[in-house]
């Protein structure tokens, strides 16, 4: 290094190598930072191929999952059918021997009415400020339940003329 730098102090000449210096410094700076840009997009691309396989490999799972839950459904779906064609061959069967007499109805209808209660207002008026202390409380210890400005509170005892 202090061999370059007498060759170009010889080279160059003292009243122009700081301006050289200064330029060759910036040209470096920007090559190093071109250079960390460049590294740094193949880091991104590098994390975006592993993010793509993982991606992947999670897809494959939840569809892997689907199919299981699907076919162990349609497998209770297939069993609860036979239980209760099963069920209803026995009800037909009881009630034709006569000795079996139920107060509610296999026969698929259901005649259940379902009650929709009616909307009540839950009364809540979010405008208004509520506190924890209860009006009456603050009326029987002098506190101020309303805020007033102090152009309202100067009209309201202005004394009449």
């Amino acid at each position: 290094m202090a061999l370059i730098g007498a060759v170009a102090l010889v080279v160059i000449g003292p009243e122009k190598l700081p301006r050289v210096a200064r330029t060759v410094g910036s040209l470096l700076g920007r090559a190093q930072r071109y250079v960390a840009d460049v590294k740094a997009e193949v880091n991104r691309s590098m994390d975006l191929d592993e993010l793509r396989k993982m991606k992947e490999t999670v897809e494959s799972a939840a569809r892997d999952v689907e199919s299981s839950v699907r076919s162990t459904a349609s497998e209770l779906e297939r069993d609860l059918g036979s239980v209760g064609t099963e069920l209803h061959s026995l009800e037909h069967s009881a009630r034709a021997d006569g000795d079996f007499t139920q107060p509610w109805d296999y026969s698929g209808h259901h005649s259940t009415t379902q009650v929709v209660p009616t909307y009540q207002h839950p009364g809540k008026n979010f405008r208004l400020k509520r506190s924890a202390v209860p009006r009456w409380y603050k009326s029987r210890q002098g506190v101020r339940t309303h805020v007033q400005s102090g152009a309202a509170r100067v009209a309201r005892f202005r004394p009449k003329r």
